[in-house]
């Protein structure tokens, strides 16, 4: 006998999802309430310390600038991802020769965590944006290839038969059949892309720059301000929940379209 599967209606999502975040507030309330008995300093990393300082932070644009960096430096490192992780994808999902050679290579710096290329990249790059942009861009580039290549071979074949024997340049059966064939996997390795930079970005925000989420949490740190400590964890979280949804919600959109 089937399992039977239930569609959800928007609404209903997202009255689950806030469900489920409301839950997490109770846990995080009720967690800090069984610490604090013991531990004094840990009723200021409750709830009512962390979010009036969030708002506090917010209104006075002293987080909206932090934050607005950092979500400028993810853009800049998916966009290199992007560029150099779909032709790649494309290329490897074409040619089954380049498929083998490159699979061992791919595996094994894919396998490198990005976070112990950071004094490597400092030393080439120097000290600010550019060994950020690179370490975002490493990490995000491998979910792009791997899908991309996926989507390509999972075409019917009979599709690219069609197309040459219509007489379709090499240019249109790109445009036309593979790209769009091979879209909804991109997008899914977008949004593995995406949980993957919003992860690293804090500690790499920490390699000598000024700005960004990751500096502003050292900050905190050093002022021994750790309701605001908190109110960045929380900001952050925000913020990622905001982009993987965003993802998704495009991912959604193009299979629907389709």
């Amino acid at each position: 006998m089937k399992r039977g599967t239930t569609n959800l209606s928007a609404r209903q999502r997202l009255a689950f999802s806030a469900g489920g975040l409301l839950v997490l507030g109770l846990l995080w309330a009720a967690g800090i309430g069984i610490l604090g008995q013991d531990l004094a300093m840990a009723r200021l990393f409750s709830p009512g310390q962390a979010l009036p300082s969030l708002v506090h932070l917010v209104l006075d644009n002293q987080l909206t600038v932090h934050a607005l960096v950092s979500l400028k430096r993810v853009a800049v490192g998916l966009f290199w991802a992007l560029f150099v992780g779909i032709p790649l994808g494309l290329a490897i999902g074409l040619s089954r020769r380049l498929e083998s050679s490159t699979t061992g290579a791919f595996q094994f710096l894919r396998m490198v965590s990005p976070l112990s290329w950071m004094p490597i990249a400092v030393m080439l790059f120097g000290v600010g944006d550019a060994p950020i942009y690179f370490l975002l861009s490493f990490a995000a580039v491998w979910p792009i290839i791997l899908n991309t290549s996926a989507g390509v071979r999972q075409l019917d074949t009979r599709w690219l038969m069609l197309a040459r024997s219509l007489s379709a340049t090499r240019g249109e059966i790109l445009r036309k059949i593979i790209l769009p064939g091979a879209m909804g996997h991109i997008l899914t390795g977008l949004r593995l892309a995406i949980g993957i930079v919003w992860i690293i970005l804090v500690p790499c925000e920490m390699l000598g720059v000024s700005s960004g989420l990751g500096y502003f949490i050292l900050d905190t740190r050093d002022r021994l301000a750790y309701s605001e400590l908190m109110a960045v964890i929380v900001l952050i979280g925000a913020l990622g929940f905001a982009l993987d949804a965003t993802a998704q919600r495009l991912h959604r959109h193009w299979t629907r379209s389709r």
